[in-house]
């Protein structure tokens, strides 16, 4: 059967404001009382006219606006009452407002108001309760009371108190609840923020190292050109062979160059003399790996070509990175590196079969910083724990010629 379109919006939890809420809980009370009227003795309510309904309505107002404005509710509230020990033919349903107010002055409101909110709205139902049993208004056929004064004010006594701590024990539910959002909140931002500035750090370090491979890349450029220029007039082949050594130099100094400008981060450190590793590296990487204590393999597929500086440092950074956390973490176990070089793609597979990472554990720095060499030269980074143990770091970085023509302008 399809929802009626008027329907559909009632549904939804975020329709059902506090205002509609209360709208729908006095409106229910309504209900109920005309029903009672309507169906009861004819003495329920002494002697009703035809104005008792719209009476009833507006003894039950204080109801809708409780959480809005709550004093002028318990005012409004303990005027209704005295109003019906002055005329019992007003007593409606103030005593379901009564409860409502109760517990909303507990639940909302502090100690000490709540107290004093309290005790007034049950000082004007004692009231009333002592004028009705005097009226009479509490008698039954045999003209006796139904309740003695002590028992009713017990009642009240214990109506009061029980309803005050529900209110009280609410309220504290909901400030811990609150509280412990705003902890959780806090410990998000504060995570976010230390998963940023490792990001940034990481970022920095690698601007660092695309820094010294353009450097190492202008060097060649001019030590080659100062050559060729020097043997350009009586050995025209060597001064050829210099030009193209600077051609493909300079090409892949410019997509260095963009990489770099790209990270937008400043050196800040200082920076390493010792050469950067490359894909020559890993087997030696593998070996101390081994030599640690993991057991730990190698296996290429395709033959090793010339590789930008910077995409062979990053791979070897994702194997450095992935077999370091293999060894702190996966225990009595077993590790295995696996690329496959093709013309136009990189894929790097490391895993290892330990019990993989603890549940709820965040990642840390070094995955952080995997994923951002690869984003930098367009690839993508998958790791996660393995379906029969131990962990996968798995990447894919796409790989430029280095004979691809660079467009005019292309870092300004």
């Amino acid at each position: 059967m399809a929802i009626p379109s008027w329907l559909s919006p009632m549904l939804r939890t975020t329709w059902w404001t506090t205002w509609r809420a209360d709208a729908a809980l006095a409106a229910g009370v309504l209900a109920v009382e005309l029903m009672m009227w309507v169906a009861g003795p004819d003495d329920w309510y002494g002697g009703p006219g035809p104005w008792l309904p719209f009476w009833i309505a507006l003894t039950l107002t204080p109801i809708v606006i409780r959480r809005r404005w709550l004093w002028a509710a318990v005012a409004a509230t303990g005027v209704f009452i005295l109003l019906g020990v002055l005329e019992q033919d007003l007593w409606a349903a103030q005593g379901v407002a009564l409860y409502v107010l109760a517990y909303t002055l507990a639940a909302y409101e502090t100690w000490w108001r709540a107290v004093v909110g309290s005790a007034l709205l049950w000082l004007a139902n004692d009231l009333a309760f002592l004028a009705a049993v005097r009226n009479g208004a509490l008698n039954g056929h045999d003209g006796q009371p139904l309740i003695s004064t002590s028992a009713g004010m017990l009642v009240n006594l214990v109506m009061m108190v029980v309803l005050f701590l529900i209110g009280r024990t609410i309220q504290a539910r909901r400030l811990a609840a609150q509280a412990l959002r705003e902890r959780a909140s806090a410990a998000e931002d504060g995570r976010q923020a230390h998963a940023e500035q490792a990001v940034a750090e990481e970022r920095r370090r690698i601007a660092r190292e695309l820094h010294d491979v353009v450097a190492h890349h202008v060097s060649v450029i001019g030590v080659m050109a100062t050559g060729a220029r020097r043997v350009l007039k009586h050995d025209y082949d060597a001064a050829e062979q210099a030009l193209s050594t600077i051609e493909q130099t300079s090409r892949t100094t410019l997509r260095e160059l963009r990489r770099l400008l790209f990270l937008l981060r400043v050196e800040s450190e200082e920076s390493q003399l010792t050469p950067q590793p490359g894909l020559g590296g890993v087997r030696a990487l593998v070996e101390q790996v081994r030599e640690a204590g993991l057991a730990a393999t190698l296996r290429v597929e395709g033959e090793p070509a010339e590789l930008d500086p910077g995409v062979a440092l990053t791979a070897y950074r994702i194997v450095q990175e992935a077999l370091t956390n293999a060894l702190k973490h996966a225990g009595h176990a077993t590790a295995e590196v696996r690329m496959a070089i093709q013309p136009d793609l990189l894929t790097i597979e490391v895993f290892d079969t330990g019990h993989g990472p603890r549940e709820g554990m965040m990642p840390g720095h070094g995955l952080l910083g995997m994923r951002e060499r690869v984003a930098v030269y367009g690839g993508t980074l998958r790791t996660g724990p393995r379906p029969g143990g131990g962990f996968r770091v798995y990447a894919k970085i796409p790989l430029e010629p280095l004979t691809t023509e660079v467009e005019v302008g292309a870092v300004v």
